[in-house]
């Protein structure tokens, strides 16, 4: 079954398969042949080099020519282990003041930014620090460095009251919206259970509702005089751009900002605790979980590698000790994992375990903690400590193939410099990976985790009482002096050269394998890395009608063992090769697809066809993971966003539709409690077949190299059997505006999706119609977002677009609110789609900025090989030319205002919309009385999926 990190629970589709016979032990597979770890950590390397103003400002620049733009990331020295009590919260608040105009860029930033064409866009808060980063064209960094240094020298006269009441309830809705979820208050309880009170690291980064309440403008303008002076921040940038180019512009645009205190590192001890702690919480939650936290050091400290390795044999490779013994040999548990959260100054070691439904969690529990103290006493093998080293030597090579973003190279050299003082650190952890022992990660576990642990057991049940925000006051008729927009003196912004020209999008090549498979192929080099993906004609509109799940059931059943290799020998096969392979559905397509380093290529390919050609489909396996794909079905039905899923398509396709199976989600609980292998054999044999499929191909490897291996693999695989078809209804549905209201008690939110069907044709040329959609409804700056999240600071973000189908195209709207505004929320949604449908189009400075934006970040766009991979996907999804983006520049240009305002008419009716809303009904169905639509109300699906006994 394929992992994800995205949810606590495993994720809803995993892999499908080939042939199928019933395994018992497999014969011997050839094993395979995987290049040397110091093959893939050789390649590794950023060069760089490093000066500092006289400010105090430390400035890192490499150089990567690979594309005209440059990474722009500042990191401060400031977190939430910087709050005193009282203040929690303040560094993530800042955060979001930050990206609020500064005095010589007054408003958004997010405007200029956009204009430039700036990608990777965003900002982040941690314990032990904050970060902005932005990717633009190489003729826009003046401007991004002029707003960053506004920002670092000349912030506060931008900062009024106004502007702290919005981001504060911006903030509490991003709380909201996460306390909203399964398992959601877990992340309190877990610093809390570790860290003593007074510890730095004891209080969450959001911080709390009564200290963001409590924050006046004296204290927010207080907090960034003391932590945000140039001689706290680090500046990297990465790209097309190399020190000597660097240094003037940073001069320039920094040099004459004044130092400020310098920070000041809090003292912290990596505490002990006295006994062994254990607490018991209620949520509303699909399955319990048993969670053990151990406080460790930090990430400085030698047995920072050690313990990771350690942790990742035990609960963190799809082959680990957790999984073998807890999820496939004993089925107690769905899902498992052990990790360490590395911080600057200390860490947290996590041991969890989701028990599967219907096995008692005491049993789980003395299981787990057999296997902890089983474990310390032996420790990983070396085998295992070889195949942690090469997946994440694998992660670290693949990741640094973007300059900028969440985890590219200026992120890696930043944290370096930030935390350890050293830009290179990275090169240092990497040595500790290629010459870990088993001695040492046994050593490093036992020293830390035979301390007394703090355990956490989440069961289901109803929540206590949750701590809202207090209402802020309503802000004076007339404004106060100090909201006057404070007069720059730094002049205007730097002007931005069109670079839209500048677009490197790699050539495009298409050929066929020697079984007429078809091969679409390009060539990026930045990277030793290969990923494909085949392409099925299949997806969720292929499900079996009556059995819903049998689709999902197949893909997850598909690499847990072939003919020759069980699940735990195809887990330890694609580790050994530093090989990640994942899959889904769609609503029209299945992908199965793997991403390895080229070095490996050969035998990836080779694992990755015998995976397609020879799956198992093992009994043993199939009750296993039918237990899993249950417990995701409970989850789904925990969720606000699962529940919206579930309630909406059938409103929107019809009920004879194809489309509407996508309401089953994971699946029927029915229908997969009772799916026999012969269902998902003959799912298979229907769908997964070469003459259903397409292989993407971006590779540094020539194509010559990359067809011998496909040829060699899967040149020979033929189909077999009649080919599954699929039906889609003549007329399509019409939908009679309602709101259906979905009740979750005791929701701190509500989650509005609105959607109708439209006009459009996903094969026809949907340029004017998705760029006039950048106004209203995509990206940060849309009308949606900024009045339900600048203007009225009722939500953490929300968003609007066409979803382009093979048979219809939806447009759908997503906005979780805070609870007591969902109907207002709803009305201001229909106000601001009635205008923009109406009298009040796309205006001209909307119009530049979305043209100029979407030109301007093409570059950006297709930096790495997995965006040019889904540009290639989805272009032959939708009939393109396979040089499409090549010709996007002249098209943007060639567009207009009214033909933008056409497009939305034409596609969108405002009064065609059906809602579903997700949230407490004694709270929000008064509310949505008042709208004028009917209401229905309907029960959240029971939470609980039926238990599968463990066999």
């Amino acid at each position: 079954m394929f992992r994800t990190v995205a949810s606590v629970l495993l994720a809803s589709t995993a892999l499908v398969g080939a042939s199928a016979s019933a395994q018992s032990t497999p014969p011997a597979p050839a094993p395979v042949k995987a290049a040397p770890l110091s093959a893939l950590v050789a390649p590794v390397n950023i060069p760089y080099e490093k000066f500092t103003l006289p400010n105090g400002l430390t400035v890192i620049t490499h150089t990567d020519r690979k594309a005209p733009i440059v990474a722009v990331s500042v990191w401060y020295d400031v977190g939430s282990k910087h709050e005193p009590e009282g203040k929690t919260g303040f560094a993530h608040l800042f955060e979001h003041l930050m990206f609020n105009g500064s005095e010589n860029a007054p408003g958004d930033f997010f405007d200029p930014l956009r204009s430039i064409g700036a990608t990777d866009l965003n900002g982040t808060t941690s314990y032990d620090r904050t970060n902005y980063f932005e990717t633009v064209p190489k003729a826009a960094l003046d401007r991004a460095l002029f707003l960053e240094s506004d920002r670092m020298g000349y912030l506060l006269g931008a900062v009024t009251q106004g502007v702290l009441d919005e981001q504060r309830g911006v903030v509490q809705n991003e709380k909201r919206q996460g306390d909203n979820q399964p398992y959601g208050l877990v992340r309190y309880k877990m610093t809390e259970g570790i860290f003593p009170v007074g510890h730095p690291y004891r209080h969450s980064v959001i911080g709390s509702m009564a200290d963001l309440d409590a924050a006046s403008l004296e204290d927010v303008k207080n907090w960034f005089r003391s932590h945000y002076g140039p001689n706290n921040a680090v500046l990297v940038l990465a790209g097309d751009i190399d020190a000597k180019e660097a240094r003037p512009l940073v001069v320039k645009y920094f040099g004459k900002i004044a130092k400020g205190p310098e920070s000041v590192l809090p003292k912290i001890a990596v505490p002990t605790l006295a006994a062994p702690v254990r607490e018991v919480m209620k949520d509303n939650v699909a399955a319990t979980m048993i969670m053990k936290v151990w406080p460790v050091p930090g990430l400085n400290d030698p047995d920072a590698p050690a313990l990771d390795v350690a942790m990742s044999a035990f609960g963190g490779l799809a082959s680990s000790r957790l999984d073998n013994e807890l999820v496939k040999k004993d089925k107690l548990a769905v899902q498992v994992s052990a990790g360490v959260q590395s911080l600057a100054q200390a860490g947290m070691l996590i041991v969890r375990a989701i028990v599967r439904p219907g096995v008692d969690e005491k049993l789980v529990e003395a299981k787990l903690d057999q296997m902890i103290a089983d474990y310390l006493r032996t420790g990983p093998t070396a085998d295992e400590v070889a195949r942690v080293a090469t997946t994440q030597v694998s992660g670290t090579i693949g990741g640094l193939e973007s300059v900028g973003g969440f985890g590219g190279k200026a992120v890696t050299l930043a944290s370096g410099e930030l935390y350890s003082n050293d830009p290179g650190f990275y090169k240092k952890e990497l040595n500790a990976l290629a010459t870990m022992t088993p001695e040492r990660a046994r050593a490093a576990a036992q020293k830390w985790m035979s301390r007394p642990a703090y355990t956490l057991i989440v069961e289901k049940g109803e929540r206590e009482g949750y701590e809202e925000a207090k209402a802020v006051a309503a802000a004076p008729a007339a404004p106060a002096a100090a909201e006057t927009p404070f007069q720059g003196t730094r002049g205007t912004m730097p002007g931005v050269a069109d670079t839209g020209a500048m677009l490197q999008f790699p050539k495009v090549t298409r050929s066929r394998l020697s079984n007429g498979m078809e091969l679409v192929y390009a060539q990026r080099t930045a990277v030793p890395v290969t990923q494909v993906d085949m392409v099925f004609d299949a997806g969720t509109a292929a499900d079996v009608a009556g059995k819903l799940g049998t689709a999902g059931m197949t893909l997850s059943l598909i690499d847990e063992g072939t003919t020759t290799r069980n699940s735990i020998a195809l887990a330890e096969a694609k580790e050994k090769l530093g090989m990640q392979m994942g899959g889904g559905n769609s609503a029209d397509q299945t992908t199965v697809g793997f991403v390895a380093p080229s070095a490996n290529l050969t035998s990836a390919t080779m694992l990755f066809a015998d995976v397609l050609r020879n799956p198992a489909f093992d009994a043993n396996e199939l009750e296993r993971v039918r237990g899993q794909v249950m417990a995701q079905i409970g989850q789904q039905r925990t969720n606000p966003q699962g529940l919206a899923d579930m309630t909406l398509p059938p409103l929107l396709y019809g009920a004879d539709s194809p489309y509407a199976k996508l309401a089953a989600g994971v699946g029927d609980p029915v229908a997969v409690a009772s799916l026999k292998r012969d269902d998902l054999i003959a799912w298979r044999n229907a769908w997964l077949r070469p003459d259903k499929a397409k292989v993407f191909v971006v590779s540094d490897r020539p194509l010559a190299e990359v067809q011998a291996a496909l040829n060699a693999s899967l040149g020979d695989w033929r189909a077999t059997g009649t080919a599954g078809t699929k039906s889609f209804p003549a007329q399509r549905a019409t939908t009679t505006p309602k709101i259906v209201l979905v009740d979750r008690p005791n929701s701190p939110q509500s989650l509005i999706v609105a959607g109708q069907m439209t006009p459009v044709q996903a094969k026809s040329d949907t340029l004017a119609a998705t760029t006039a959609n950048t106004v209203l409804g995509s990206g940060f700056l849309s009308r949606i977002n900024m009045d339900l999240r600048e203007a009225k600071h009722w939500s953490y973000g929300a968003r609007g677009g066409f979803q382009l189908m093979q048979n219809a195209v939806p447009y759908v709207i997503n906005a979780p609110v805070q609870a007591d505004k969902t109907g207002p929320a709803i009305a201001s949604l229909r106000e601001q789609i009635n205008g923009f449908l109406g009298t009040n189009g796309v205006t001209p400075v909307e119009f530049r900025r979305s043209i100029d934006g979407e030109t301007r970040q093409l570059a950006g766009t297709y930096e790495t090989s997995r965006a040019v991979l889904a540009a290639m996907r989805f272009n032959d999804f939708l009939g393109r030319p396979d040089d499409y983006q090549a010709t996007l520049p002249q098209k943007y240009r060639a567009l207009t205002v009214p033909q933008l305002d056409a497009a939305a008419r034409a596609a969108i009716d405002p009064a065609r919309f059906v809602y579903v809303v997700v949230g407490d009904a004694k709270v929000v169905r008064p509310q949505l009385d008042a709208l004028g639509l009917p209401v229905e109300v309907v029960s959240a699906t029971p939470p609980s999926a039926p238990a599968v006994a463990a066999k």
